[in-house]
């Protein structure tokens, strides 16, 4: 019998890097084309979505699909893969009246899953404003003192654009004397080199 869960979405306020690449014909690497049906596993890899109070896992044929899931993992965040560039937001997957309670709150933790929308807007793409990472292409606009978040590069968000992240680096000496920001990314190339807009 197939296990019933409902999902947070936490959108990942530290920005990480992963080696996922897109594959040739653009889909990213993890990407099912289509949906791979009700299974075991709630919401597992190529699946879809609602949006809403309740995430629901629904046929991706559906009108009422909004996301399809890109990669799934079953265990604890700190034990799992970190989601592919082009995830626009993370759920995590939690099972609600276990048989089961490690702390009382009428939940179990039961992984996360990396999601991409459907349809247009993708946060998760370079300058889309979004997404669990920073990437060399977004944009962002200072919040507060120190501190920078990311905003859409057409200036749609809620914030206008100030910087836009222009390469990657493995350490800042290797950014362009024209840097005007150093960006946190994470990965092989953690730096990101950033020039005021």
């Amino acid at each position: 019998m197939r296990r019933q869960g409902t999902v947070c979405a936490v959108l990942l306020a530290a920005a990480l890097t992963t080696g996922c690449e897109q594959a040739s014909g653009g889909a990213p690497v993890g990407f099912e084309e289509t949906s791979t049906g009700y299974g075991e596993l709630f919401l597992g890899p190529g699946e879809c979505s609602t949006r809403g109070r309740d995430f629901r896992e629904v046929p991706c044929g559906s009108e009422r699909a909004v996301a399809r899931v890109l990669t799934r993992f079953a265990g604890p965040p700190a034990d799992g893969p970190v989601c592919p560039r082009t995830t626009d937001f993370v759920l995590h997957v939690s099972e609600n009246r276990p048989a089961a309670d490690e702390d009382g709150d009428g939940a179990v933790p039961r992984g996360y899953a990396c999601m991409r929308n459907l349809q247009p807007p993708h946060p998760g793409d370079p300058g889309g404003g979004g997404g669990p990472y920073t990437v060399v292409g977004d944009c962002l606009y200072g919040s507060r003192k120190g501190q920078v978040k990311e905003t859409a590069c057409d200036g749609s968000g809620a914030e206008r654009p100030e910087y836009r992240v222009v390469e990657a680096v493995e350490r800042r000496s290797r950014c362009p004397a024209s840097t005007d920001l150093y960006v946190e990314l994470g990965g092989t190339k953690p730096v990101g080199c950033a020039h005021r807009l």
